[in-house]
């Protein structure tokens, strides 16, 4: 397929590309800040847009299942179609896609407008992780791998947490189209550059046959297993026919896939590259990464909100720090290993440094200032940081040049797929350790106990005083301690939530075993 407008192209000299290859990682990376920064910008605006789409809580929820389900259905097969249509042509039909839906979303007037501009704005921004990270493959060289992956991943890791904070000021300051509306300059700069500068794939190979039976088995499994961990807390999973039809759906349609896949000639995802166990290895561990990432994210401002009573901003500046702790690590990172420090001792030393954060997170109360937490978010970012760029370039160590493609969709689907799992996962356990906390509290306030009476006395002499009546200030003063005791329980439910993520995150450190110090393929090079 011819490109769309001129630019570079397969033909042009490994010299040519490597001396544009910093604008290039900069482009791409942009593209992939913007596709991130849409799967958390929206939350922080979901009462604006209840009120201004007349919405209910579970119809607003729409908008973003919406565009994770269409986000995780493109990015397996990100590779295919980057082979389809050329990698190029496929990276700026994605931004343009992208841009317009955005505009689209943005001018929404009703929620049905919203969520079908949001679906197609997840299909554009789906094909943009994976192919900007195959195009980082090919247009540095080996021995700067590590630098390329340090600037990709700084919009990886710090795209989902800076959701909240531009998401946050934005519907403040202005409105929540905003949050849409923010993505067409950016995009436009993203689209500008990636005409001029990007180039197409030297590895590129010829489409022979589409599998669609595949591909239909694949949407339908991937999009069912995301509806499933999305709405399963929600609806009470297995008690709900609605997650079990999710489930059966989700379960059969995969299997048929990876049997239908592994058989035929030419698959549309080649599940053959998880043979390699240094791949798989890499794999089962972003999946952990992908899930401390997209969890904490999501139950710290779930904490500061609803217990201590800060705003969006507010909440958006306190992950800030995280933000930029990640982002600065990923260049350090890449200095370290390539002045040869093991990248495997990196990956341990940046779970350890986040289970140190994760440790400091578990020790916050209901009484935790803004002071309190820096530190711990910054030492959260700072090992999640030095994880992301030794793990990226280990886990493809032993993928051949022209595999790229295929595994950076599967290693990004990984991902993705580790922060439903978690996000899924923390929701549940939040009310079920919540539930348990407040029924193991209740048994230590014994009604007739000493403690118990001074503390209800104290509550009653309180009420008093800002004038409640006589007769209602021992009744006011009971609610007031069942309110006292769910907030506790649920403050110990949070701290708990906190420490089993970075218990996680050591858990996987025995898999470093299988994988072995090296660079990437040589044969990634441009000039081989």
């Amino acid at each position: 397929m011819k490109d769309i407008l001129p630019g570079l192209s397969r033909s042009d000299t490994p010299e040519k590309i490597y001396a544009n290859r910093y604008i290039i990682a900069i482009t791409v990376t942009l593209a992939c800040v913007l596709e991130l920064l849409d799967t958390s910008i929206v939350n922080v605006a979901v009462p604006h847009m209840m009120g201004t789409l007349g919405a209910t809580l579970d119809e607003i929820t729409w908008v973003s299942i919406g565009y994770v389900v269409a986000n995780v259905i493109v990015l397996p097969i990100s590779g295919f179609l980057s082979q389809l249509f050329g990698r190029r042509n496929y990276f700026i039909l994605s931004i343009a896609l992208f841009i317009f839906s955005s505009f689209a979303c943005g001018n929404a007037t009703t929620l049905g407008g919203l969520v079908f501009w949001r679906i197609v704005q997840g299909l554009g921004g789906g094909g943009l992780i994976a192919t900007a990270q195959s195009t980082l493959f090919e247009t540095f060289p080996s021995k700067e791998m590590g630098t390329a992956m340090a600037i990709f991943g700084m919009g990886i890791m710090t795209g989902p947490m800076l959701g909240p904070t531009l998401g946050g000021w934005l519907t403040d300051q202005y409105s929540w189209p905003w949050i849409f509306y923010i993505n067409l300059p950016l995009g436009g700069i993203a689209l500008f550059l990636t005409l001029i500068y990007m180039p197409d794939s030297k590895h590129q190979q010829v489409i022979k046959k589409i599998d669609y039976i595949g591909l239909l088995l694949m949407a339908a499994g991937i999009a069912a297993l995301q509806l499933m961990l999305e709405r399963g807390e929600r609806l009470e999973w297995f008690t709900s026919p609605e997650i079990i039809s999710y489930a059966l759906v989700s379960f059969f349609s995969l299997s048929f896939f990876v049997i239908r896949q592994l058989e035929i000639k030419y698959p549309i995802v080649d599940l053959a590259i998880c043979k390699d166990l240094q791949f798989s290895a890499g794999l089962v561990m972003t999946f952990l990464l992908g899930a401390s990432l997209f969890s904490t994210v999501f139950i710290f401002p779930v904490y500061v909100q609803s217990l201590m009573g800060y705003t969006a901003w507010q909440t958006g500046l306190m992950i800030l720090p995280s933000a930029v702790a990640s982002g600065m690590m990923m260049p350090i990172s890449a200095k370290l290993v390539a002045r040869g420090l093991s990248a495997r001792v990196l990956i341990a030393i940046g779970a350890m440094l986040f289970m140190y954060g994760m440790w400091l997170h578990y020790h916050f109360t209901t009484d935790s200032g803004m002071s309190d937490f820096l530190w711990p978010m910054i030492i959260r970012g700072m090992g999640l940081g030095m994880i992301f760029m030794p793990l990226n370039t280990l886990t493809m160590a032993n993928i051949l040049p022209q595999q790229i493609p295929n595994a950076a969709g599967l290693y990004n689907l990984t991902r993705q797929l580790g922060g439903s799992v978690g996000i899924a996962v923390s929701a549940t356990l939040l009310a079920q350790l919540g539930d348990a906390k407040r029924a193991a509290l209740n048994e230590h306030v014994i009604a007739n106990s000493a403690q118990t009476i001074e503390r209800l006395a104290g509550l009653k002499s309180r009420l008093l005083l800002i004038g409640t009546p006589e007769t209602l200030a021992p009744i006011k003063a009971q609610a007031l301690l069942a309110q006292q005791i769910a907030k506790q329980a649920q403050m110990l439910s949070f701290a708990h939530l906190f420490l089993l993520f970075g218990l996680a995150m050591l858990c996987v450190m025995p898999l470093l075993f299988v994988m072995k110090n090296q660079q990437m393929s040589a044969g990634s090079d441009l000039s081989h």
